[in-house]
């Protein structure tokens, strides 16, 4: 009878989290706070230095500059498919800074599948299957998760969406 009375409590405090609840460590070892970003659309990557999709940081720098004010794109550095992020933290900073031009924010190299997977892509991950977005989610680096100016999940784009595609962009217009 209890644990009857605790099922409608766990629903309303999981169903009352957002995107706006997490905060994730920083690449340059600060803080990221996406609650302040309330208000504009959010673009979370999982990115990738070695990787054939690398060369999309281009166009996510140029996404992020055309949009500047309206958007925000948050890079995840993650070594989950093929290895293909083994660098540190500075190394991935630079690598970025140095070969694309960079200035959009940057987390901390972070798990996005597996055990040890972040609470954040665990969330997204979650608003994707109730989407309608058929599991696995992320299959490889560079999947893009396209959030509203209110903090719900508008769409999940694969790797081979380019971040100035159509798909994307009509959502930012």
């Amino acid at each position: 009878m209890l644990r009857l009375l605790f099922i409608p409590i766990l629903f309303m405090i999981h169903s009352s989290v957002s995107v706006y609840d997490f905060k994730v460590p920083a690449l340059d070892g600060g803080t990221i706070d996406l609650s302040t970003y309330k208000g504009k659309k959010l673009l979370i990557v999982n990115t990738a230095s070695k990787c054939g999709f690398t060369p999309q940081y281009a166009d996510l720098e140029k996404l992020y500059d055309k949009y500047k004010g309206k958007l925000v794109i948050v890079g995840f550095p993650a070594n989950d498919f093929g290895g293909q992020e083994p660098a540190t933290n500075s190394e991935i900073s630079e690598f970025c800074k140095k070969n694309y031009g960079v200035t959009f924010p940057l987390a901390a190299k972070s798990d996005v599948v597996g055990e040890n997977t972040s609470p954040l892509f665990k969330y997204l991950t979650e608003e994707a299957i109730k989407l309608g977005t058929p599991a696995p989610v992320i299959k490889w680096n560079f999947t893009k998760f396209l959030i509203d100016e209110n903090g719900k999940l508008i769409g999940v784009y694969n790797s081979k969406i380019t971040p100035m595609s159509d798909e994307i962009t009509s959502h930012l217009n």
